[in-house]
């Protein structure tokens, strides 16, 4: 998580706050301009922003903030706006790598990503078949697994649905949406992501205008107790102040996913001839990911109160008993159900985003060959996400984002002069333009 973080603040200092100084400019290029159709790619700046945001936006934005503030309290939520502000540019400058050392696959689509600029801009080819191979695994725990029974386990838990009929619908679904490939998930990416998180920011702000009153006091409390120890208050049993900061920063790097190296595989698929421009729509996603959506059902948690209430077994609320009840209270019952239906859209998502980034990285490590294998595979393991008990894939699921991440932030470190000298080339042409 140090290393995460020092990364995201040295190409803080190199690229002088990029990320905050063209956030606008980059929101412009992701949401409002019009790319041509004749750059080199397989899928829209748009589209690639989908199925990055599809692969990112998942349990992490609600069952993970509801844990940093469950075992971290107020405070924690602090240093996962921290993971957003300071990953924005990390993600820039992975996605900027994977557009520029991107290659066209034996099956004719765009291939690129970490193992890509790790072995021809490094030229450590045993280190980016170390990266395949971790990508390979995690895509079975983080993006399949856990998601998989994050919606089964939230279905059962609101509506009473049995986890094997979950199984069976996601498998079917998650099966389709796959068969057709990156153009295929784009397609349904590009619509189901749009919609359910505007859907969800929507009742997200209206909640936050019912307990308008408590926010400057909710706001003081985050900023007070991100340096202070939390004392035990009601159900919440307490937390140190380096329990507060790990719980924020790793629920914070779990869902933004910046410096995994995951989100630049579907960078490299984006229609483009200029690295940077895809690189500046890839940084929004972190944006999007952590200040707007993680941020929004972290202050819905912390107005309504209940993070010091306990569950029914009579201790502190975790998860996702903790984010239902916090929009319960705010909406009534009605609310619970909300948020268990936006775990599901975020989840089953994340699980098809995440399907694409195994592909790519067997793709890289054995050819073409292995794609209908691996896709059966991954089908066949949502519905074992969805009838297991997973206490420990979690865990496991932090241990592969680690060992993902060391390999390309060592990349990413070593190839930042590239970065910054293609960041300065764009600007400069940019001023000219302008200046014309």
């Amino acid at each position: 998580m140090l290393l995460l973080i020092g990364t995201g603040t040295w190409f803080t200092l190199l690229l002088r706050g990029l990320q905050f100084r063209l956030l606008p400019h980059a929101l412009w290029l992701a949401f409002i301009k019009r790319h041509e159709d004749s750059s080199t790619g397989d899928i829209t700046h748009f589209q690639a922003l989908m199925t990055a945001l599809a692969a990112t936006v998942g349990t992490g934005n609600i069952v993970g903030v509801a844990t940093a503030i469950a075992l971290g309290g107020p405070g924690a939520v602090f240093w996962l706006w921290l993971t957003g502000l300071v990953g924005m540019v990390t993600k820039y400058a992975e996605a900027l790598l994977a557009v520029k050392f991107r290659v066209v696959a034996a099956n004719g689509t765009m291939a690129g990503g970490p193992m890509y600029y790790i072995e021809r801009g490094l030229g450590l080819k045993w280190m980016a078949v170390l990266f395949a191979c971790l990508t390979v695994l995690a895509s079975f725990g983080i993006g399949n697994m856990t998601q998989a029974n994050a919606v089964a386990g939230g279905l059962h838990a609101t509506f009473g649905i049995n986890p094997r009929d979950t199984g069976a619908v996601l498998t079917f679904l998650s099966g389709l949406v796959l068969l057709f490939g990156i153009k295929g998930i784009a397609r349904v990416t590009s619509v189901l992501v749009p919609f359910m998180i505007v859907f969800y920011l929507a009742i997200t702000l209206c909640a936050l205008a019912i307990n308008v009153k408590a926010i400057p006091s909710v706001l003081l409390l985050i900023l007070h107790h991100a340096f202070t120890p939390t004392a035990a208050v009601g159900g919440f049993a307490g937390a140190a102040l380096s329990q507060t900061i790990r719980v924020g920063l790793a629920r914070g790097l779990f869902s933004n996913e910046s410096g995994l190296g995951s989100a630049p595989i579907a960078a490299a698929a984006a229609r483009t001839n200029q690295p940077v421009a895809q690189a500046l729509v890839s940084m929004t996603q972190t944006f999007i990911d952590t200040i707007l959506v993680c941020s929004m059902t972290a202050l819905v948690i912390l107005t309504s109160g209940v993070w010091k209430q306990t569950g029914p077994d009579g201790v502190g609320m975790t998860g996702t008993l903790l984010s239902s009840t916090a929009f319960s209270a705010t909406y009534g019952s009605w609310g619970g159900q909300f948020a268990t239906i936006a775990l599901v859209l975020f989840a089953w998502s994340t699980l098809i985003g995440w399907g694409y980034y195994g592909e790519k990285a067997l793709q890289y490590l054995v050819g073409d060959k292995a794609i209908p294998i691996y896709r059966t595979i991954f089908v066949f393991v949502v519905y074992l996400g969805c009838v297991t008990r997973l206490e420990t894939c979690w865990t496991l699921s932090d241990i592969f984002n680690g060992l993902m991440a060391l390999p390309n932030l060592v990349a990413l470190l070593c190839l930042s002069p590239l970065v910054v000298a293609e960041t300065r080339a764009y600007l400069e042409l940019r001023t000219k333009s302008k200046s014309l």
